[in-house]
């Protein structure tokens, strides 16, 4: 049996599964695309989190984050690490995202460094960017770690049957 591929959960897809719908037309068609990608093609993909997504839906109103630590309850966890930290510094150092995103940038070091084939996210200005994608790219190349293929569940939803 081949090996599942790697899904790096980010906290805004978590949040995006377990919110209310919101009144917004196009965010609630994404917390849709969420909930569906969840329910029908979470289990043909190896899922990963780390310490800071459980940080990150920790925070907030009590109910609505038990929730979301209920959704990644049982998740496999990536350990931070100092290559991690070292790498996710020098997407900030050379340009890739502000120095405010530097949790942004944590995210995709943790699941550059470990190898995780899909970062699975709604983050479109600092991950899912393309402008900041090209530059992760060289900065991952030039320190020989592969950078895993960022998205949104739309982009990672599968052949369509006809």
């Amino acid at each position: 049996m081949a090996e599942k591929p790697s899904v790096y959960i980010e906290t805004s897809f978590v949040s995006y599964v377990t919110s209310r719908l919101s009144n917004d037309y196009l965010v609630s068609a994404h917390q849709r695309v969420s909930r569906d990608w969840w329910d029908q093609r979470r289990n043909l993909f190896d899922l990963c989190i780390s310490q800071l997504v459980m940080d990150e839906i920790s925070a907030g109103d009590k109910e609505e984050s038990a929730k979301r630590i209920q959704l990644v309850t049982g998740l496999r966890e990536l350990r931070a690490t100092p290559e991690a930290l070292s790498l996710a510094r020098r997407f900030v150092e050379r340009g890739a995202l502000p120095k405010k995103a530097f949790d942004d940038a944590f995210h995709l070091a943790l699941a550059a460094v470990n190898g995780v084939d899909y970062l699975l996210t709604w983050n479109c200005k600092h991950i899912a960017n393309v402008e900041v994608i090209h530059v992760i790219m060289g900065i991952c190349e030039e320190f020989e770690y592969k950078t895993p293929l960022i998205c949104t569940p739309l982009e990672i939803s599968g052949a369509e049957d006809e």
